[in-house]
């Protein structure tokens, strides 16, 4: 049985102990929330821990799944690797992912543990339909595109601005995997509107995109925290053109994100001492059961 952690309960880590209290073959050990504003349920009191550095209080743990926004991932991972705890997380500052793995997979090989990185739908499940998409058609283009919907890290981001009380960011497709950002902003008593719309389109989650900042009186009189994907691939299989791959979902966010640590969580404890992505890691790994039994139900 797999002992586990859960580091943070937001959105993320009460989906992923929804999903370790489903899965047949892990056990949650300890909760650690830092906020006393965060409740956790009443039956999970005697485990909670303010501090990830008392995690070995409890004593057997394999694993620690980051429900931390992106931006405190590094640092936590890398405490938590230095201290012989193997780690998944969703990270999703795409364009830092190769630079988190290497600091990484530096702290996991020498504590002799391993760690997992964006795991959750994106990075993460879209990451290895994309690989997939790519190894059937090598040459061609491929486009993601995401929502409408509410986007996780850019909501996290947002509600991080100075000034700001709540946001909600909702992702906009525009196609051929360009998007626009409708940023909804609650905002503190004496904010301005004007510096708060400065400082998000200024914040790498948005400078790359057309975004937009609206004023509301509550967010979470608006909130969804539906979203989706669509991945298509047009392009060339051997010497035969035309060929259109195409992915689509439509999900709760954090739910998905959630499932995807608790797969990384069972995978990453096989691996061999490093830092990996999901598209490194055998799909087989991410699931329950005996291989024998997986592989004759699904291939």
């Amino acid at each position: 049985m797999l002992q586990v952690a859960i580091v943070g309960f937001g959105n993320i880590g009460k989906a992923a102990y929804e999903a370790v209290l489903n899965a047949p073959d892990m056990e949650l050990k300890c909760i650690i929330e830092p906020s006393e504003k965060i409740d956790i349920p009443e039956n999970l009191k005697n485990i909670r821990e303010f501090d990830y550095k008392n995690i070995h209080k409890h004593g057997g743990i394999n694993v620690a799944i980051l429900g931390t926004p992106s931006r405190l991932c590094p640092d936590i991972a890398e405490n938590l690797l230095n201290m012989g705890i193997c780690t998944v997380d969703s990270y999703d500052m795409h364009e830092n992912i190769w630079e988190l793995k290497c600091r990484l997979d530096e702290a996991a090989k020498k504590s002799g543990k391993s760690s997992i990185i964006s795991a959750g739908w994106d990075p993460g499940s879209d990451s290895v339909i994309r690989a997939l998409m790519d190894a059937m058609a090598p040459q061609g283009l491929s486009y993601t595109n995401f929502g409408p919907g509410m986007s996780m890290g850019h909501s996290v981001a947002a509600k991080a601005i100075e000034g700001v009380e709540n946001a909600l960011s909702v992702t906009i497709p525009a196609g051929a995997g360009v998007h626009k950002r409708m940023v909804y902003v609650q905002l503190k008593s004496g904010a301005s509107i004007e510096k708060v719309t400065q400082l998000i389109k200024a914040d790498p989650y948005f400078s790359h995109d057309e975004t937009h900042v609206k004023q509301v009186d509550d967010v979470a009189a608006i909130t969804d925290m539906g979203h989706g994907v669509y991945i298509n691939r047009k392009g060339v299989a051997g010497n035969t053109h035309n060929q259109l791959l195409e992915y689509s979902h439509k999900i709760n966010g954090p739910a998905l994100t959630g499932q995807m640590l608790v797969n990384a969580a069972r995978a990453v404890v096989k691996q061999q001492p490093g830092c990996y992505t999901l598209i490194e890691i055998p799909v087989i790994d991410m699931l329950p059961g005996n291989k024998e039994d997986l592989i004759k139900r699904l291939v």
